[in-house]
């Protein structure tokens, strides 16, 4: 049995690759952080973080609790999620996100928290995105009834995510001035090529 600690790493990545792709959110936290600073910003990421959790939590200890059917359909499932996966990252890869430095933002930090949870919450690729990803981990994944690995997974999602969005925060408080549609580019650019590299990692396992 691995370590919680490799399950808290798989998570961590887990909550970094899914949170960066540019979308409602993350144009909320940069719009926040750009007009009100800091902590007005994270508000909305962490609103986000709330309901990761929450999805990350159902597909976690969904997969533990159905094991023995992921067991035996693993080659199927681990080949349509890491499809899925790559699809995901080309997609984010693809998009031409755009940064309104004039728009306005909610004030209050209980309105941007409750603003980036019903973004996510509502989001029906959030919660396939998880179910995705967690079922194509395969060997990766916390072994049936491993629900300690279960938990250090989930706690890595929610780890990864935080520091994605106090990281975009930060920065984007201290470059107001420097904000432009070139970074949401880029951003994009690198979430979605880790996103494709982790689907080819997950087949590179599974047939290799």
């Amino acid at each position: 049995m691995q370590e919680p600690i490799f399950f808290f790493i798989i998570g961590l990545g887990i909550g970094i690759v899914t949170s960066a792709p540019v979308g409602p959110v993350n144009i909320a936290v940069i719009q926040r952080s750009f007009r009100s600073g800091l902590l007005p910003g994270l508000s909305a990421g962490l609103g986000a973080v709330l309901a990761d959790g929450l999805y990350a939590a159902f597909a976690a200890f969904g997969v533990t609790v159905v094991s023995d059917f992921v067991e035996k359909q693993s080659w199927i499932i681990q080949s349509v999620g890491g499809l899925i996966v790559i699809l995901f990252g080309l997609r984010v890869l693809m998009t031409r996100p755009h940064f309104e430095a004039g728009a306005a933002a909610p004030k209050g930090f209980t309105a941007g928290l409750a603003g980036g949870f019903v973004m996510t919450i509502t989001n029906p690729g959030v919660v396939l995105g998880f179910l995705a990803i967690f079922g194509s981990l395969g060997d990766w994944a916390p072994d049936p009834g491993n629900y300690m690995g279960a938990v250090f997974l989930v706690a890595g999602v929610l780890a990864g995510a935080l520091g994605w969005w106090i990281v975009l925060a930060s920065l984007v408080s201290y470059l107001r001035e420097r904000m432009n549609d070139t970074w949401l580019l880029w951003i994009n650019r690198v979430a979605g090529g880790t996103l494709c590299l982790f689907g080819l990692a997950i087949f590179a396992h599974l047939y290799l």
